[in-house]
């Protein structure tokens, strides 16, 4: 895709005139911040600019070279160096210029829930939580846990984490869905393969302009926390279920001994689950098909599978195989899934706007 020459150059204006008033010192409170914003998601699509500008501004004198028969062959030498390298800038250049989903900057909020599979499942759950703990840590996020349910054989039947860093949704958006694994289970004797699935959805977690909430919209209960048992399951109604009330939304939270902590917590999660509502009735059909991905839990709705005796990983969504499950499981190979999906998605909304 070639961008005119008049937009580039409406980019580099623009960029300048960000400058120049983040440099004046005259920007204040919300101004200042805003500015911030605008300048540094300018900033990577007019370094591009900038560049595609400069090669394409060297060609014409470049070829003007060629008939200097002492020039002639530094400038053709010159000249395939930027006509094989021009694509791909302008290519770098469209994708930096699609429209941002505004989300992308936002932390996120990490739900994994066991599906089909029982105990299994549960495990797989932790497996999957574990998985997006050391990719995130690679990453140099923080992973903190909101809510857990562990199961008695290990893993979660639910785990709700809070994911903080730079461009966590942007990045964790497509792992939402189901997700199934096939192996054999530790406890089957006979050797047989058993599948099981999981539930991952990635919700962005708003600021605290993005979603009022109403205190007098709220019924908030108390409860004693139950667990697999053990010196640490509470003896006192620390737990906490809040209900949105006209929205019917629900949150419980029960991972911590304090009933103050609880609520936080649960509020945390309730205003990312109002503000993905929100999302989705604003972007329409996107959002839906969005929604859809998340599916039910029932292993036969998948994203991706995760084959252990093939020791292979699937994205059915593109059609992706990968056989380094261990590496993918582990955490570091995780990034090479997720760069495909972001590229594929870079790749149709491209094709769209070039239609």
């Amino acid at each position: 895709m070639t961008i005119p020459a008049e937009r580039l150059d409406q980019i580099t204006h623009r960029f300048a005139e960000l400058e120049a008033r983040m440099a004046s010192g005259t920007l204040e409170g919300d101004a200042f911040v805003q500015a911030s914003r605008d300048y540094a998601e300018l900033e990577p699509v007019a370094k591009i600019a900038a560049q595609v500008k400069a090669m394409r501004a060297e060609l014409p004198d470049l070829e003007a070279m060629l008939a200097d028969p002492e020039m002639k062959a530094m400038a053709e030498e010159e000249l395939a160096s930027i006509r094989e390298a021009l694509p791909e800038a302008e290519r770098q250049l469209a994708v930096a210029m699609l429209p941002r989903d505004s989300a992308d900057v936002k932390p996120a909020m990490l739900e994994i829930r066991a599906g089909t599979g029982g105990d299994e499942a549960a495990l797989f759950a932790g497996d999957l939580y574990r998985m997006y703990e050391r990719y995130a840590a690679e990453r140099g996020w923080k992973v903190e846990p909101v809510s857990m349910s562990a199961s008695e054989v290990g893993g979660f039947k639910e785990i709700v984490a809070n994911v903080t860093g730079t461009g966590v949704f942007a990045k964790l958006k497509f792992e939402s869905g189901v997700h199934r694994v096939q192996r054999v289970p530790e406890t089957e004797s006979g050797g047989r393969i058993h599948t099981s699935a999981a539930t991952v959805a990635v919700l962005p977690e708003p600021d605290a302009v993005d979603v009022q909430i109403d205190p007098t919209e709220l019924k908030i209960d108390t409860y004693r926390a139950s667990g697999a048992g053990g010196q640490h399951v509470n003896t006192t109604d620390s737990a906490i279920r809040i209900t949105h009330l006209p929205t019917g939304t629900v949150v419980t939270c029960q991972d911590g001994r304090s009933q103050h902590k609880n609520r936080e917590k649960a509020m945390q999660v309730l205003r990312a689950r109002l503000y993905e509502a929100q999302r989705e009735a604003t972007q329409g059909a996107e959002a839906e098909a969005r929604k859809a991905m998340v599916g039910s839990g029932d292993r036969s709705e998948r994203i991706r599978t995760y084959n252990y005796p093939q020791g292979r990983v699937t994205d059915h969504r593109i059609g992706l195989t990968l056989h380094k499950l261990p590496e993918i499981v582990a955490g570091p190979g995780l990034g090479e899934l997720i760069d495909a999906l972001i590229a594929e998605d870079e790749a149709k909304r491209l094709a769209a706007l070039a239609e």
